[in-house]
């Protein structure tokens, strides 16, 4: 049996204001006024000089860590060298997992670091002309010893039909090296990873433009391709859909991963500032269950103006 709360308004046969029990009139609450757009500025530009004071201040921590964390590094690389004596074996495997941590922490300063400089907008693009199969294969031979040390098969295959094009290559060696980073973290040990490079029509939505026949822009675009899409194909478990673009975010973790040990959740945060800064695009292909594959587009001829900080999505 229900229990109608006493300040409950029944509407009583016959009344003739039944209708009105009950309702609130909009124009006898006391809503509160919107604020005006000056005031809205104001407040977002007080909490983006907040958030760029934080930014700088954590930076300022991480920064003054490498120093120490330098220093503690040299010393275990001294100890391990054993000129200051002989080790025992249980000696050396401590060294080792010190070593590990101290290369780990760094990794997670200048993740850090570099994180700072883009959301601040302080990391400039710097183009020249080059080989986009040297760049990756430098990429890969960099990897290929953790991949080897993970039990995981790591293949490039040059494409010939890429041509010379300017491009910064550290930036895309940085987002290359955190997809890799990625795949290695997550992919079971006799798993395989995939990087690919190919000419891509990157056809960009504009209204302006009249429509053509499909059989010639398909014509078209593998005469005159304007962009290089990048890729990396891993045999991981995979990220269900609905995470498609949060993996994106800053310090995000997927929950459904119990191997959150590695990383800040900054990796393809960064991926993402570094393409966008680039005049490019980035995106996940990839279903739970059956691995992922990682992608970013670079225009063959890059905007004289583009983002640093990579902001959007």
């Amino acid at each position: 049996m229900s229990v109608i709360p006493d300040n409950t308004c029944l509407s009583q046969p016959g009344d003739s204001k039944a209708g009105d029990l009950g309702v609130i009139h909009p124009e006898s609450q006391p809503y509160p006024q919107p604020a005006s757009q000056q005031e809205l500025l104001q407040e977002y530009t007080q909490l983006r000089e907040r958030f760029q004071r934080t930014t700088n201040a954590l930076a300022s921590a991480a920064h003054d860590l490498k120093t120490p964390l330098a220093i503690l590094n040299g010393y275990i690389e001294l100890l391990q060298s054993e000129k200051l004596g002989p080790l025992n074996e249980r000696q050396r495997e401590v060294l080792r997992d010190m070593n590990s941590s101290g290369q780990r922490l760094q990794h997670f300063i200048q993740d850090f670091l570099t994180f700072s400089v883009l959301e601040t907008g302080g990391l400039k693009m710097q183009y020249e002309l080059g080989d986009m199969n040297g760049c990756l294969s430098e990429v890969c031979r960099l990897w290929s010893h953790r991949f080897q040390e993970k039990g995981l098969a790591l293949y490039f295959l040059a494409n010939d039909k890429l041509q010379p094009f300017p491009f910064d290559s550290a930036k895309v060696q940085r987002a290359v090296s955190n997809f890799l980073e990625n795949a290695a973290k997550f992919t079971p040990a006799g798993g395989t990873v995939w990087l690919h490079a190919e000419a891509h029509m990157w056809e960009r939505r504009n209204a302006s433009k009249p429509d053509v026949s499909g059989e010639r822009r398909r014509q078209d675009d593998l005469a005159h391709p304007n962009s290089i899409r990048i890729s990396v194909s891993d045999t991981g478990p995979g990220i269900p859909p609905e995470y498609h673009l949060e993996v994106f975010d800053d310090f995000f973790r997927l929950p459904t991963n119990e191997n959150q040990s590695d990383g800040m959740g900054l990796g393809l945060a960064i991926a993402r500032r570094l393409v966008h800064g680039m005049g490019g695009k980035i995106w996940v292909e990839s279903e739970f269950g059956a691995g992922c594959k990682f992608s970013f587009l670079l225009p063959l001829k890059p905007s004289p103006i583009v983002s640093a900080r990579g902001k959007s999505k």
